[in-house]
């Protein structure tokens, strides 16, 4: 297992408890794919689906495929202990509190611990109807490989259904740190992940197989009432890693510093700072 993916789940498992208050735009993009999920339901004509769930967190999107899907055999994986709990909690809340056929579809559930790129490699080949995945797939390392392997396990026809984030996610921040590298004479560096675009997703999946690729993009604008703040909340996810390397010459505390006043100086708006979110839905079918 590389590093990487142990500091992934490290700082997920760490972060668990701060999840749910800070991902407000992740429920959003999970909502969004209820609507697919029924639309796929209706369409697919399947009575008894086997879906598989990649990076369930605190089982936000595994709740709605419980009740949405209450006939469906539901796999959920996560890389972090700490999420699964949560996700177990909430669903198991669910059932206390649904006193009607939906909850029945609880004992169709399985929770497993899990590198989804480590799992798929020896997962039975078409033995899913859907795999669907919510805000996940940009901590891939090996995406191409991934997608091929899931592919593998979808029958004919089934379909991958996933949302993620785009290029310009974050762009206030990267343009802030940019300006500030370009000013203290260094070369600029990347500060958090690269996030692959419609066509870098729409070329990997063409080239393992996959058909039918549909995405949508939306751009949407959070609020928080500084950039302290805004960083402050995406490490609260967990989701602080990132592809800088220390720089002789400038500091991390001179360089965030600096980074606060050019973000603040260029992209405030009323009552805080603007930070943009490149929202993509991507989904396909499996070859035949």
């Amino acid at each position: 297992m590389s590093i990487r993916i142990n500091d992934i789940r490290r700082q997920f498992n760490r972060r668990a408890n701060s999840y749910d208050a800070h991902a407000h735009v992740q429920r959003m993009m999970s909502d969004r794919l209820a609507l697919s999920l029924i639309e796929w339901g209706r369409e697919s004509g399947i009575a008894e689906p086997d879906i598989l769930e990649i990076g369930c967190g605190t089982g936000s999107l595994t709740e709605i495929l419980v009740n949405e899907c209450p006939s469906a055999s539901i796999t959920a994986l996560d890389i972090a202990p700490s999420m699964i709990k949560l996700a177990q909690q909430r669903v198991l809340s669910a059932e206390a509190n649904f006193k009607n056929t939906r909850a029945k579809g609880l004992d169709r559930l399985s929770f497993h611990l899990a590198d989804v790129e480590m799992w798929a490699l020896d997962a039975h080949t078409a033995s899913f109807d859907l795999i669907v995945s919510n805000a996940c797939f940009q901590w891939l390392c090996n995406p191409r490989q991934t997608l091929g392997q899931l592919g593998r396990t979808l029958r004919p026809g089934g379909m991958l259904l996933f949302t993620t984030f785009g290029p310009d996610t974050f762009y206030e921040m990267h343009m802030a740190f940019n300006e500030v590298y370009r000013a203290s004479g260094v070369e600029p560096q990347r500060h958090g992940l690269t996030f692959g675009s419609t066509d870098h997703w729409n070329t990997l999946m063409k080239e393992v197989g996959f058909t039918n690729i549909h995405y949508e993009r939306s751009i949407r604008t959070e609020k928080y009432a500084s950039a302290r703040n805004f960083l402050h909340s995406v490490k609260e996810m967990g989701a602080s890693t990132s592809e800088a390397v220390t720089m002789r010459g400038l500091s991390s505390r001179r360089l965030f510093a600096n980074m606060y006043k050019e973000y603040e100086g260029r992209f405030s708006i009323q009552g805080g700072v603007a930070a943009s979110y490149d929202l993509l839905l991507i989904k396909a079918l499996a070859d035949g």
